[in-house]
């Protein structure tokens, strides 16, 4: 009889459960052209217009969102090349990534309350919340980076609905209780939880390594070193905001707290936190019809 998930190492459980997911643990090869393309410092926007020109589908969502409130831009836009000077490499990088990823955020059940598409709606309210707290901070040039790692912190839980779905809806069922925190129960009953796994995939993907530190610590922040723990703590804020706001799939972080301390530790005050609540759904859903749309 082959060993139960919690018996295993770690390791083994999340090999098992990656070669599993198919669809999922494979980037389109645009997408993993433009991520090195980005990560090399010699790249220009032309070397990224000469690999997106041959994806039309990838080129329209860039002038989409070139040309949206979100970004708010002046003019209209209409040539790819000076889409691409203005929003810079890294955001062309997050639009692709979120381009790719996207679609496997489906009206799909996972749970007799949730879909993946309210994974989706959390994912982006998170990477809309981190984006804003990182502009509040002063780290502008890093909101680009910080609103991706929003968006991709919770990929993990993906993984678990295509190589585990019974056991993730028993996963689901049994947070809902809130007598135990989302990914002590996901460790409970897998072995690992989305956290190590969701890194695994960034690992797999080639992801910066700060995005598989935020994918692979937004829960146990406390872990980390001062160095590494700027992005993963705006996430985990941003994680917790979203889940006490019912914003899409809202179990993961349902028994975490932000406390004052934490806030100030990465230059935010309570009243920083209020201000991005306020506003947070209606900018959630301007970057949602940016984002799904074609």
């Amino acid at each position: 009889m082959p060993a139960s998930p919690v018996a295993m190492e770690p390791e083994q459980v999340v090999k098992i459960m990656l070669s599993k997911i198919g669809e999922i643990a494979t980037l389109p090869e645009v997408t993993a052209k433009i991520i090195a393309a980005v990560d090399d410092p010699k790249s220009t926007a032309h070397d990224l217009h000469n690999i997106i020109k041959n994806d039309p589908a990838l080129a329209t969502k860039i002038l989409k969102v070139v040309n949206s409130a979100f970004y708010g831009l002046p003019g209209q836009v209409s040539d790819l090349d000076r889409a691409i000077v203005l929003l810079g490499l890294s955001a062309v990088k997050n639009i692709a990534i979120s381009a790719s990823i996207s679609r496997l955020f489906t009206a799909e059940k996972i749970s007799d309350q949730f879909s993946a598409r309210d994974i989706w709606r959390h994912s982006v309210g998170v990477a809309v919340a981190t984006r804003q707290f990182c502009t509040i901070i002063g780290k502008k040039a890093f909101a680009e980076e910080a609103f991706l790692a929003g968006l991709i912190h919770d990929l993990g839980i993906l993984i678990e609905r295509q190589a585990n779905p019974e056991q993730l809806a028993d996963i689901i069922g049994n947070a809902s209780k809130r007598e135990k925190a989302f990914h002590v129960i996901e460790t409970e009953t897998l072995g690992v939880d989305h956290q190590i796994l969701g890194a695994a995939l960034a690992a797999k993907w080639k992801f910066p390594r700060g995005l598989q530190t935020v994918m692979g610590y937004h829960h146990r922040i406390d872990v980390l070193s001062a160095e590494n723990r700027l992005l993963p703590v705006v996430v985990h804020i941003a994680d917790t905001l979203c889940c006490h706001d019912s914003v899409g799939f809202y179990l993961t972080a349902a028994d975490q707290k932000v406390e004052e301390a934490l806030l100030q530790s990465v230059g935010l005050s309570e009243a920083d936190f209020s201000a991005v609540r306020e506003n947070l759904m209606e900018h959630v859903e301007q970057a949602e019809v940016i984002l799904m749309g074609g």
